[in-house]
């Protein structure tokens, strides 16, 4: 379930529109509710093969994950969920505990329900 946030824009909240920009979610902090869950993926960066991560956070603009690479802020990559497609993404920080990556298109939210109920926090 969603952690606890400071605000909720009505454009992400409502799931009647389905066309939010990234542009426009990523003035907003926090721009969407957080979920913790586990979700075993792939992951791979511009010229190099995929290796395997554990998503731990997931909201409908992006992601953190267990890899521990050195990786800069900015850096393209690619998340391979199960059963989708290579979504890309974009490093925005790194640290011991892993790395948050911002989606380049929003997520459905859906999709980020499926994942939230198919794959709990541990």
């Amino acid at each position: 379930m969603p952690d606890s946030i400071t605000r909720r824009p009505s454009a992400i909240a409502n799931d009647d529109d389905k066309h939010v920009s990234y542009a426009i979610a990523s003035e907003e902090d926090r721009c969407a509710p957080r979920c913790r869950l586990s979700i075993p993926a792939r992951m791979r960066f511009s010229c190099s093969s995929s290796f395997a991560v554990e998503v731990t956070d997931m909201s409908l603009a992006g992601f953190a994950c267990d890899a521990l690479l050195a990786t800069e802020p900015g850096t393209l990559c690619w998340l391979t969920l199960p059963g989708l497609g290579a979504l890309e993404a974009e490093v925005v920080r790194h640290s011991n505990e892993g790395m948050g990556c911002a989606f380049k298109n929003l997520l459905n939210l859906a999709v980020l329900n499926h994942y939230v109920a198919k794959y709990p926090a541990k």
